[in-house]
């Protein structure tokens, strides 16, 4: 009942001819990629446009940050990379709230050489460690209080896998759906892949986050954007993604075919988008029970204080309605 009255609003706002479309502006974290398609999607089946929007993909990159155009009210909505982010702005007092996480998984993985002794987790804290800045203050500092990994086997990782690759007996970060592409590519073997979400680093990732005060005076736009997004990954992962990825290319026109392939397939064969949860309540499920086991996680691996109230970087206001349940292959 409730699916039809939304659908009767849909088709009375489309049916007005006086009725504009909200103009608003989404901000990625880096280049135009897979790990972006479904709002992609949605911009370019009309899905967005449907639910009353006229949305502005705003793509991040390696000098940009897109978060800072968000506190300042520049744009409406950003990609939130991590919860760690969002547990960070309530330290900071900035008042950025996620509203969904597209990513039930983070794709952080740690990728070895096989046949090097560095084919079980356990093995891999002695390892020269290729880490990125971000990693090594964020997940890093987990995986040395779960694991043992240490400071002194860090190496700076930049984007380069050459490295690695020249070096068996080291390890490097990534994300499941570019990094072991890359190293298959340039190395011509196939490492091992240690998705980090599978040995208990529980964050949601690419969430949306927007304002406080625009959950406060919008809320029924934030829905809109949620929604039309969530639908715009069902049918991203699951159906004909050949026009989000000629946006995609548009934008980045350095990434391949081949790449975004690749990303897709790994998205669905981890979960990445589609498990857990989101399988009962949609995509861009998140629970309450899993933020509060992360949020002890980071406060025990010394990120953050255990008096934050870290549950003002959250709000499930808008998701668990189980949107787009429907468009799911049975």
């Amino acid at each position: 009942m409730k699916r039809f009255f939304i659908l009767l609003a849909l088709l009375a706002f489309r049916g007005s001819p006086a009725a504009a479309l909200d103009k608003v502006t989404f901000a990625t974290n880096w280049l135009a990629e897979a790990e972006h398609g479904g709002f992609y999607q949605a911009k370019a089946d009309g899905t967005y446009e449907r639910y009353g929007l006229d949305v502005t993909i705003l793509q991040g990159g390696p000098n940009a940050n897109n978060r800072l155009l968000l506190a300042a009210g520049k744009v409406e909505f950003d990609l939130g990379a991590n919860l760690i982010q969002a547990f960070d702005a309530v330290s900071q007092n900035i008042p950025i709230v996620a509203v969904a996480a597209l990513f039930q998984k983070d794709p952080f993985v740690l990728l070895s050489h096989p046949g090097a002794g560095l084919d079980r987790i356990e093995d891999l804290p002695k390892a020269t460690a290729y880490i990125g800045k971000d990693g090594f203050v964020s997940v890093y500092q987990w995986l040395k209080r779960a694991y043992g990994f240490r400071d002194e086997k860090v190496k700076p990782y930049t984007f380069n896998s050459a490295p690695f690759i020249a070096d068996k007996n080291s390890i490097e970060q990534g994300y499941a759906t570019s990094e072991p592409f890359e190293v298959e590519r340039q190395g011509k073997f196939k490492p091992n892949v240690f998705l980090i979400a599978n040995y208990g680093y529980d964050s949601y990732s690419t969430t949306i986050e927007t304002t406080q005060g625009l959950i406060e005076k919008k809320p029924e736009l934030v829905q809109r954007f949620v929604n039309a997004s969530i639908i715009g990954w069902y049918n991203y992962i699951y159906g004909d993604n050949r026009a989000a990825n000629a946006l995609i290319k548009r934008d980045n026109p350095d990434i391949t075919d081949a790449q975004l392939s690749f990303s897709v397939a790994k998205m669905k064969e981890y979960g990445i988008v589609d498990s857990g949860d989101s399988l009962t309540l949609g995509i861009g499920a998140m629970r309450a029970e899993r933020i509060a086991s992360f949020f002890a996680k980071m406060v025990d691996a010394g990120l953050f204080k255990p008096d934050l109230d870290y549950k003002r970087a959250y709000t499930l206001q808008f998701v668990n309605k189980r949107v787009g349940l429907d468009l799911r292959p049975h």
